[in-house]
């Protein structure tokens, strides 16, 4: 079996470079995220430097976030997407900060893209790693340079390229301590990686000193869905394929939450996004249509 550092992709979702730019993937989210902040939608997750760190005034935000992907004009698709992202963002950002109260001191963010996570941390004590390809970290500086964001001293860059590295040597040549525990935030990315890859690295991260706790996000395959749904998925998949980032694995919850206790974390926790989102708010803003199928977000937890 290939190791989690053998095994990764050559840049794609953890930071390719094209041309000069991030992952348009990753940039979308980022459009998404700030422009949830000043959107006329329920406000599940407060990002002070979400739209500063786009470089961009938020009237743009809404284009933008469907401009990159090339998005149809369905105002209600693109706001329950915008309020998952946001319902993910802060699931990880809890359970962050649940970690550090129990006593964890590192957080490592796997393919961090635009997070701003690390630079407003309100863990001072808490040292934050954020791996990327090393083009994409370097551009990410000159938005936090543009942006007049400074870098933190508990921030640490681990840029790893894997065409010549694996996860391990990059964050032990960053200072990360595999014998102290870890919160793992690893969002956006799984639905672009081999199964072999996902579970390696899962692997991975199940081989850090324990309590160990991983933040990731999939989706469900297009059998579990209604024709409807199915559809809007299967048109959405074209849309990312066609830019050079194809969606490549799926999974059910049930198979997740078996693979990842083979693997070794002895508790997962799974949320559809009708699920996370609705937890967030007074009222359902889901369709209950929408049921499991879709995107997941899970927490799985190593406690020994």
């Amino acid at each position: 079996m290939a190791s989690p550092t053998e095994s990764m992709p050559r840049g794609g979702r953890f930071g390719d470079m094209q041309l000069g730019q991030p992952s348009r993937t990753a940039l979308a989210t980022a459009y998404a995220r700030a422009y949830h902040q000043v959107a006329a939608e329920p406000r599940i997750f407060t990002d002070p430097l979400a739209i500063r760190i786009t470089g961009v005034s938020p009237d743009r935000l809404p284009d933008l976030a469907r401009g990159v992907l090339r998005e149809p004009a369905d105002l209600a698709l693109q706001r329950r997407r915008r309020m998952f992202l946001a319902a993910r963002a802060r699931f990880a950002e809890e359970t962050v900060a649940a970690a550090v109260a129990a006593g964890t001191r590192q957080v490592v963010i796997l393919g961090a893209g635009l997070d701003t996570f690390a630079y407003r941390n309100p863990h001072p004590q808490v040292r934050v790693f954020e791996v990327d390809h090393p083009n994409t970290q370097a551009w990410k500086r000159q938005r936090l340079a543009a942006a007049g964001i400074a870098i933190p001293p508990s921030l640490t860059f681990a840029p790893v390229d894997f065409e010549s590295q694996t996860l391990a040597s990059g964050l032990a040549a960053s200072g990360f301590d595999r014998s102290r525990p870890c919160a793992f935030v690893w969002l956006g990315v799984v639905m672009y990686l081999t199964r072999e890859t996902i579970l390696d690295t899962a692997r991975f991260v199940a081989g850090q000193a324990p309590p160990v706790q991983l933040v990731l996000d999939y989706l469900y395959p297009d059998s579990a869905a209604a024709p409807e749904q199915a559809a809007q998925q299967q048109a959405r998949a074209g849309r990312v394929a066609s830019i050079g980032e194809p969606w490549l694995s799926f999974f059910t919850a049930a198979e997740f939450a078996q693979l990842l206790r083979e693997i070794g974390f002895d508790r997962v926790d799974d949320r559809s996004a009708r699920t996370l989102v609705d937890g967030y708010l007074d009222s359902p803003e889901l369709d209950a249509a929408d049921g499991a199928f879709g995107p997941h977000v899970l927490r799985a937890t190593r406690t020994e």
